[in-house]
Formats: C-alpha cells, sequence, structure tokens
C-alpha cells in the first residue's frame, strides 16, 4: 500500500476533522489532502515522475506535510532536510541524494541560491514565499494542479523517504526507507506504544519534522488525530507546556534533553499537562536519575523508544507500565534499559564475528524486521557493512537479560579501552549524575602514554554549583570499581550537540586526539 493512502483515507473517514494547528493557521483533513493532491499534480505537470526524489528544506509548517504526502501520492522518494544543518550540507544532501526538485521555505530562499551551483540536477526550486526568478510560488502552483489526483501504484519496496543520518565520520549517509518500512513502523506503533490511539487524540509536534517527529505524524495522519505544530523555531518549555494545556494534548514525541529543559522549567507547575497520556522520548539515551525526576514530575506517561534512521521509530520500546519509582529491584533496574523488542521486530547480541553472545554478555545490537532500511542510497559498501546475512549492525554496544530487555551500553566506537580492559561510558556518566552539581556530563577515552587510553569525564555545572575535579573522582570511586573511575575532569559551559540533541563524543574526543594519528 501506498503511504499516500493514510491521508486519503483519513480525508474520506473525518472530511470537517481539524488534522493540522499551526498558530492561526488550521486546515481540516479534507483540506490537507487537497492541497497535497494539488501539489502533486503541480510537480507531475513540471515533468517529476514516479521514482525520482524531492527534497524538502522547511521549518515547522503544515506545508511540511502537504510536501511529504505529494511525494508519496506521485511515488517519488522524499528526502527531508534537517533545516538546522549548513547551506553546504544542505548542497550536499540535495545533490547526492539526486532530488529533481526542491520545496523550501522562505527562510531558506538566499542560502539555496548562494548554493545553486552545486546542485544542478534539482531542476526546480519551489518556494512556500518570496518567489522570484528560479524560485518557483508554491500557492500558485497549487492553484495549477488538479484536486482529483489518483495516488500510485507503488511496490511495497519502492523509496518512501531518503533518511540522512547524522553521521558518525565522514559524510552523512542516506537510509532507504521504504513504503513497507513505515508501514511497518505506523503499525508498529497502534500496537506498541499507544494502543487505543485515535481521532479523539491531539499531537504536539515539536521537534524538527525532518526528523523523527515527522515520522512520528504517520501514525497520527493514519488515525485522525489533530497535529498542532508548534510555533517555535526552537524548542521552548514554556511555550510546550502552555500549548499542553490550551489543546488537551495527549501525546509528543521529544528527545530526552528536551524532558530535562522541560522538569527543570518553572512552567512545569504553572500550567495543567495530565492531559498527556504518552510522552514518547527517544534519539538518545537517557540517565536513569534524569528518568526518575520525570516520571515524579510528568507522572506515569512516559514510553521510551531505541531506534536510528536505518530501523525508525523503533527497534526496542520501554512502556509505561516500567517507568515506576518504586518496585523490585529487577523493576528498578529496568529504568536503565531500552526495553523489549517491538510486538514484530527480533533483537539480538553479536560477537565480532556474528555469534549470537548469552544473556548478559555485552556484545554489538542487531536487529531484523520490515522496518529495516532498504540500504545507503548510492553506497553499497556502508550497505553491506551495516546489512550482513539478514540482519540490521546498529553498531550500538549492549546486552539482553533473562527477560528480554535490552541495555546499551554505548556505541562500539565510544568503548574505551584502557590497560586492556573495555570500559562502558555511561556507566560512569549513571554515577556522575547523580552527584548533585552536576548537570551533564560526558566520559569519553583520552590518550595516555601509559594505559592507551585514560577516561576523562567533561562536565558542565548545576548553576551557582560548585564541584572540583578530585572530588567528582572521589565520587566514582565511591561507587564504582577504581579502574572505572576518570583520571580527569573537565568543566565546560555546554557540551557539543547535534540538531537532535544527541551529545556528540566524537567532537569531544577530536580535542583531545587531534594530534594523534591514530584514535584509540
Amino acid at each position: 500500500m501506498n503511504l499516500s493512502k493514510l491521508l486519503t483515507k483519513t480525508a474520506r473517514l473525518f472530511p470537517d476533522k481539524i488534522g493540522l494547528i499551526h498558530g492561526s493557521k488550521q486546515l481540516t483533513y479534507a483540506q490537507l489532502n487537497t492541497r497535497a493532491n494539488r501539489l502533486a499534480s503541480a510537480l507531475q505537470n513540471l515533468g517529476i515522475s514516479r521514482g525520482e526524489n524531492i527534497a524538502i528544506l522547511q521549518y515547522n509548517y503544515p506545508e511540511f506535510y502537504e510536501s511529504l504526502f505529494a511525494c508519496f501520492k506521485l511515488g517519488c522518494g522524499a528526502v527531508p532536510i534537517n533545516f538546522r544543518l549548513h547551506p553546504k550540507e544542505f548542497a550536499f544532501i540535495i545533490h547526492h541524494s539526486e532530488a529533481k526538485a526542491l520545496i523550501l521555505s522562505e527562510e531558506f530562499n538566499t542560502s539555496i541560491l548562494e548554493v545553486r551551483k552545486h546542485i544542478t540536477a534539482a531542476q526546480h526550486l519551489i518556494t512556500l514565499a518570496g518567489a522570484g526568478g528560479e524560485l518557483l510560488d508554491y500557492e500558485k502552483l497549487l492553484v495549477e494542479g488538479s484536486a482529483e489526483f489518483v495516488d500510485a501504484d507503488v511496490e511495497p519496496d519502492d523509496l518512501a523517504w531518503l533518511f540522512y543520518t547524522s553521521g558518525t565520520t565522514g559524510m552523512p549517509k542516506g537510509a532507504m526507507l521504504t513504503h513497507r518500512n513505515l508501514l511497518a513502523m505506523t503499525m508498529n506503533f497502534y500496537a506498541d506504544i499507544c494502543p487505543g490511539f485515535g481521532p479523539d487524540d491531539v499531537i504536539l509536534n515539536a521537534a524538527p519534522l525532518s526528523h523523527g517527529s515527522g515520522l512520528y505524524g504517520l501514525p497520527n495522519i493514519g488515525k485522525g488525530a489533530t497535529n498542532i505544530i508548534l510555533e517555535s523555531k526552537s524548542f521552548d518549555p514554556e511555550l510546550v507546556f502552555k500549548t499542553i494545556e490550551k489543546y488537551r494534548i495527549t501525546n509528543m514525541f521529544v528527545a530526552p534533553t528536551m524532558i530535562k529543559m522541560m522538569i527543570n522549567h518553572p512552567a512545569l507547575t504553572i500550567y495543567d499537562h495530565r492531559s498527556l497520556r504518552s510522552l514518547n522520548y527517544g534519539g538518545a539515551p537517557m540517565l536513569v536519575e534524569d528518568l526518575r525526576e520525570a516520571i515524579q514530575k510528568l507522572g506515569p506517561c512516559l514510553v521510551q523508544l531505541f531506534g536510528q534512521g536505518e530501523s525508525p521509530m523503533t527497534i526496542t520500546y520501554l512502556p509505561h507500565w516500567d517507568h515506576v519509582l518504586e518496585g523490585t529491584e529487577v523493576q528498578r533496574k529496568r529504568l536503565g534499559s531500552a526495553g523489549i523488542p517491538r510486538t514484530d521486530v527480533e533483537v539480538k547480541i553479536f560477537d565480532e564475528n556474528d555469534n549470537e553472545l548469552p544473556r548478559g554478555d555485552i556484545g554489538e545490537i542487531v536487529t531484523r524486521s520490515d522496518l529495516v532500511m532498504k540500504g545507503y542510497w548510492k553506497n553499497p559498501e556502508a550497505t553491506s557493512d551495516t546489512l550482513k546475512n539478514g540482519w540490521l549492525h546498529t553498531g550500538d554496544m549492549g546486552y539482553m537479560d533473562e527477560n528480554d530487555y535490552l541495555f546499551i551500553m554505548d556505541r562500539s566506537k565510544d568503548m574505551i579501552i584502557s590497560g586492556g580492559e573495555n570500559i562502558y561510558p555511561r556507566e560512569i556518566e549513571e554515577i556522575l549524575i547523580r552527584h548533585p552539581a552536576v548537570n551533564e556530563v560526558s566520559v569519553i577515552g583520552v590518550p595516555d602514554a601509559k594505559w592507551g587510553e585514560a577516561i576523562k569525564a567533561v562536565v558542565v555545572l548545576v548553576p551557582n554549583k560548585t564541584a572540583t575535579e578530585d572530588e567528582l573522582i572521589a565520587y566514582c570511586k565511591e561507587n564504582i570499581a577504581g579502574y572505572k573511575k576518570p583520571k580527569s575532569v573537565d568543566f565546560v559551559e555546554e557540551l557539543p550537540k547535534n540538531n537532535y540533541g544527541k551529545i556528540l563524543k566524537r567532537e569531544l574526543r577530536e580535542l583531545y586526539w587531534k594530534n594523534y594519528d591514530r584514535k584509540v
């Protein structure tokens, strides 16, 4: 089935239901579907055909979903681009994806024209506002398109969404997500994350739609929920709480850093957030102490998602019922896990030779399901390295307990080897974050003449609180084995993060390894 049917069917079932709200702008599902039809028709009139790619570079506007579903209706691959990237990075993705058209919001008109010579394959530049010269007017195209567009027939493994990963080294890679992948993701959402989800739900889109939040919109639209798109170009906790109270938000997706911003903001106690039934978080690990505080302050609404661009939304999940402050030792330990495999997802732990490891042994997390990408766009070498013998090799290190709960220890590249011992930074970070003066922490391995690598903690302190290097090292020594304690602690104003709030250990490491040929 073409993903476009999620919208087409909803528009028939609930034509007058409000589907999207952005400030004062509202669209019913009938209106949203008609506008997506008109855009698909207009793109077809420009000569764009099934199987070609279309890039989308927009802030969080309703037109994002119009553009996305127009791509699906045409049978084209959508290439949503993170709006926080540099124009040179925009150009790389547009060029590499071979996008035949780019649909952009006005904020990017100037920067796209500046890199125009690098995106020659993009034959059409369509802007939401500020058209002129080479920039075609979005609304004018819609007027010229037909409202009666017929959704294309597609094969299950046809490209639907070309998701460019943030990457850990080198240039981003385009994960090819098919109609099969994203329909499986949508069905799993209904089965596991939000059973009973339906048209009475109200969703808040507070994270970039080019990433997980946009994917999260597919099941919402498929069930006729109302989608609120936050009027902010950055995450504003007070606006989030105000919007939750105003619209009685039931579901939203955020990164762990956003949850931390929410629970530390005074707006938490000002606005009523009791309508929240499912606050889904993922994209990075969440430290247990932070999670416990979130449960205490936000109530029983949290659900953790673990996945990646290559297996979207998600591989495992930690359900509502496992987010408990009290309980047995086993229950408390599960707060540090990434939960259990999704209903139709397989997860195993492999060693370096792709042999399955016993429960409790640490190795690479691998998965297989209909969620797993088709491969990397124009990158067969990376595809063969990641998809081996039918399994997606995630690059994450962890173990599974006897009850199928997955515990992620680190990215394999983040593991520290000191004096022949394998050391997992998260274990140390979980200790340090408990210190009352520590607000954020990242632990990395740095060069050491004797041990190969030494453990360094990079710490952001809580405002108006102090701690010394010796104090934090001693604090670790009191809680974990001596060989795991940091040898040094650096204090910084902020930690480097990517556009989705994940701490960039590679950037931290580069500060200490830049004069070395080897990085381990």
